[in-house]
């Protein structure tokens, strides 16, 4: 590669063709560098993120728009399921990031905090409940529910608390869609408890929204599968809705 005198050393054919090469070589490896760089600053990719119907209904509009607006490089993939099937999609690396309702199996599932709300209880304006201030939830074991069906955390969720409260609800519909509850509820053939900010999207002329005492909490929380690589993107969007 190089030619020696007592003077200098000056680059023999062959090495002036390795010294070229390697100058490309190192531009390569300054690209690289500039591109992660660039990579962390700006995500790129897309995202799926699995959220129930109820959630997305009420958040996914302002994520969209808002992540969007500051990752415009990153896509956003809705999948809307119960918190049961996201959380087994995420288990199996079908989706990257789930916003569900707590708890989740900490073996399985990185767990980050998102919003805690209130239940409230959800009547037709001419049910006689419509008319109180508060009431206890014992108050409704003659009342028929209208419940999401069992792939849904809230399902669960309610039961659970009506038997903390001494009785089993009588489940009179069961469905995958919130807007659908809010009609049967509006149709009198029911009542329902939901989250109070859901009564912002129901028609509050035939709805009355009445406050639990002792209420039971909606805990939502944002995973992902548990030591599993993370995209920059996927860190960007936890970063945001953290």
């Amino acid at each position: 590669l190089f030619e020696r005198t007592t003077r200098k050393i000056v680059l023999t054919d062959a090495g002036e063709l390795v010294y070229q090469q390697d100058l490309k070589a190192l531009g390569a490896t300054n690209e690289l560098h500039t591109l992660l760089d660039d990579l962390m600053n700006l995500p790129t990719g897309s995202i799926k993120i699995g959220i129930p119907p109820l959630i997305g209904t009420l958040f996914f509009p302002t994520i969209a728009q808002t992540f969007g607006r500051q990752h415009p490089e990153v896509s956003l993939e809705l999948i809307e399921l119960g918190t049961k099937r996201i959380e087994q999609l995420i288990e199996e690396g079908l989706v990257d990031v789930g916003i569900v309702v707590l708890p989740a199996d900490s073996a399985k599932f990185q767990s980050y905090p998102f919003i805690n709300e209130n239940f409230m209880l959800y009547t037709s304006k001419d049910h006689p409940l419509a008319k109180k201030e508060w009431v206890k939830l014992v108050e409704l074991k003659d009342e028929h529910f209208i419940l999401f069906n069992r792939d849904f955390a809230l399902h669960h969720l309610i039961i659970e608390q009506c038997q903390n409260s001494g009785f089993n609800p009588i489940i009179a519909y069961e469905s995958s869609q919130w807007d659908l509850i809010a009609e049967l509820v509006s149709a009198q053939l029911g009542i329902t408890l939901l989250p109070k900010s859901i009564y912002e999207k129901v028609d509050k002329n035939k709805i009355k929204m009445v406050e639990l005492q002792n209420p039971p909490i909606w805990n939502l929380g944002i995973i992902t599968r548990k030591d599993s690589y993370q995209s920059f993107a996927v860190r960007s969007l936890i970063q945001f809705l953290t």
